[in-house]
C-alpha cells in the first residue's frame, strides 16, 4: 500500500482503495446531519398520522364512588379558586350527619362533524410540512455528496501534487550530485554548488508545502465521511482519464435548473407558507358538532329521604346499595359555536403568511437568477478545462525537451547554472500543470453537476 505523504502521525492507514462511490455512500451513511435530517422526515411523517386523527370524536368515560352527606340548602353559590361540591337531596329543617355511599357514571361524545374544510386543511398543512422536510433531507445529501465528491478530489490533487514534489526534489539531488562533482573537479564553478543546494532545499520546502496541503485535504475528507482521520489511498481513475464526451461540453438549458434541489426546498418553503395561510383563514368558520352524555348513578339514600312525610332513616350505609346504578339520563345535541372576533385575528395572521410567502419568492428568484449566473460559468470553466487537458501535455514535452537540452549542455560547458535552474522550474510546473489538468476537467464537471443540481451528470462519468 502507498500511503499519502505529509498524513498527521496518529492517522491510520488505509488498506485498500478508497473509491469516489464509497466514499460517498460511507458520508451519506453516517453524516449526522443527514441522519437527524432523516429524524425530522420520519416525525413530519407521523405528524400526518397524528393530525388526520384529530378527526376521531372524544369520547370519555368517568366513574366515581363517594361517601358523604347531602344536606341541602336552598340559596346561590359559586365556587372561585378552589373545590366546590354540590349535594342533591332536598333542605332538611336541621343539619344531620346522614351518610352513605353513591355513584356516578358517565359516558361523553363530542365530535367535530363539519369544521368547513379545516380539518382537511390541517392534514394539508402536515402533508406539505412533510414535502418541505423531505425536499431539505434530499438537498443535504445533494449538498453532502458535492462536498465529498470535491474533497476527495482535492485530496487527489495534492497527492498528485506532493508527487511532483518529491519528483521534483529527485531530480534536483541527482543534479546536485553532479554539479558539486563537477565542481569539486574543477570543471565548474565552486558557485553552482551553493546554487545546486539552494535548489535542493527549494524544493524540500516546497514538498513540506505539498505534504501539508495533502494533510489538510485528507482530513477534510475524513470529515465529510465522518470517518477517523487516516492515510487514504485513493482510486487513480480521475488522474488516467476523462469522459470522451467532455472533450465538447454541452450547455444544460435553464429547464434542468429549476429541478435542483435548493430551488425544490425553496418552492416547497412557499408551498409551507401558503398552505398555513389557508389554515388560519378557515379559523373564521364556524364549527357543527355533536355532542352525547349518557349517564347513570346510584345512591344510598332512598328516593323519600328528606320528603316532609318520610322517615329519614331511609338510607343505607352499605357500599353497593350506594353505588350500583338505579337511575340513567342520556342527551344527545348538535352544538354550532362561531367566535365571531376571530374574523379581526384571522384577517392579520393571514396577512402575516401572504408577506411571508412573497419573502420566499423573492428569495426563490434571487436563487434562480444566481444558479443561472453559475450555470454559465460552469459551461465557461468546463470547456476551458478540457482546453487545459489538451495542452498540458505539449507544455511537459517541451519542458522535458529543454531541461534535457540545458542538462546536456551543463555537464557540457556549454551552458551556465542559472539556464538549467529554470530549465529545472519549467518542467517541474510543467508536470504539476499536467497532472493537475485530468483533475481539473473533473472538477469542473462537478462544479457544472452542482449548479444544475443532477450528480449524474458527474457519476455516469465513472
Amino acid at each position: 500500500m502507498i500511503a499519502a505523504g505529509g498524513a498527521a502521525p496518529a492517522a491510520r492507514a488505509q488498506t485498500s482503495v478508497l473509491t469516489l462511490p464509497q466514499a460517498l455512500q460511507t458520508g451519506l451513511q453516517r453524516y449526522q446531519s443527514i441522519q437527524a435530517k432523516e429524524s425530522y422526515v420520519r416525525a413530519a411523517a407521523e405528524n400526518i398520522s397524528a393530525v388526520k386523527r384529530e378527526y376521531l370524536p372524544d369520547l370519555n368515560l368517568n366513574a366515581q364512588n363517594s361517601y358523604g352527606t347531602i344536606n341541602g340548602q336552598n340559596g346561590p353559590f359559586w365556587g372561585y379558586k378552589g373545590w366546590t361540591s354540590g349535594a342533591s337531596g332536598q333542605p332538611l329543617p336541621t343539619q344531620n350527619w346522614n351518610a352513605a355511599f353513591g355513584g356516578l357514571y358517565l359516558a361523553n361524545i363530542s365530535w367535530d362533524l363539519v369544521t368547513f374544510g379545516r380539518q382537511q386543511a390541517k392534514v394539508a398543512l402536515a402533508k406539505e410540512q412533510h414535502a418541505t422536510n423531505t425536499a431539505d433531507l434530499e438537498q443535504e445529501r445533494f449538498e453532502q455528496q458535492t462536498r465529498i465528491a470535491g474533497a476527495y478530489l482535492n485530496l487527489l490533487a495534492a497527492q498528485r501534487l506532493r508527487g511532483s514534489m518529491e519528483a521534483n526534489l529527485r531530480r534536483t539531488e541527482e543534479l546536485q550530485r553532479m554539479i558539486v562533482a563537477r565542481a569539486l573537479n574543477g570543471l565548474n564553478a565552486g558557485v553552482d554548488s551553493s546554487i545546486a543546494n539552494a535548489e535542493v532545499s527549494k524544493a524540500r520546502l516546497s514538498l513540506i508545502d505539498a505534504q501539508n496541503y495533502e494533510a489538510a485535504q485528507s482530513n477534510k475528507l475524513a470529515e465529510m465521511m465522518d470517518v477517523p482521520p487516516q492515510a487514504f489511498t485513493l482510486d487513480t481513475f480521475f488522474v488516467a482519464r476523462i469522459p470522451p464526451e467532455m472533450m465538447q461540453p454541452l450547455a444544460t438549458t435553464d429547464s434542468v435548473i429549476k429541478e435542483q434541489p435548493l430551488l425544490r426546498l425553496y418552492q416547497h418553503r412557499i408551498l409551507l407558507t401558503e398552505s398555513n395561510r389557508r389554515l388560519i383563514s378557515r379559523n373564521i368558520m364556524p364549527r357543527l358538532s355533536f355532542m352525547g352524555v349518557l349517564q347513570t348513578r346510584g345512591s344510598g339514600f332512598a328516593y323519600d329521604y328528606g320528603a316532609a312525610t318520610a322517615d329519614k332513616d331511609h338510607y343505607s350505609q352499605g357500599w353497593w346499595d350506594g353505588v350500583h346504578p338505579t337511575r340513567t339520563n342520556y342527551l344527545v345535541g348538535l352544538n354550532l359555536s362561531w367566535t365571531v372576533t376571530d374574523l379581526l385575528r384571522t384577517h392579520a395572521q393571514v396577512a402575516r403568511e401572504t408577506q411571508n410567502a412573497a419573502g420566499l419568492k423573492h428569495e426563490y428568484s434571487q436563487v434562480y437568477s444566481r444558479l443561472q449566473h453559475q450555470l454559465q460559468l460552469a459551461n465557461e470553466q468546463l470547456s476551458n478545462a478540457v482546453r487545459k487537458y489538451v495542452e498540458a501535455p505539449l507544455g511537459v514535452k517541451a519542458a522535458g525537451d529543454a531541461f534535457l537540452q540545458k542538462s546536456t549542455l551543463y555537464e557540457n560547458g556549454l551552458s551556465n547554472i542559472a539556464d538549467l535552474a529554470q530549465a529545472l522550474y519549467n518542467i517541474n510546473r510543467a508536470e504539476t500543470d499536467r497532472d493537475l489538468a485530468y483533475n481539473g476537467v473533473w472538477q469542473a464537471l462537478l462544479y457544472k453537476a452542482a449548479v444544475t443540481g443532477d450528480l449524474n451528470i458527474f457519476l455516469n462519468q465513472l
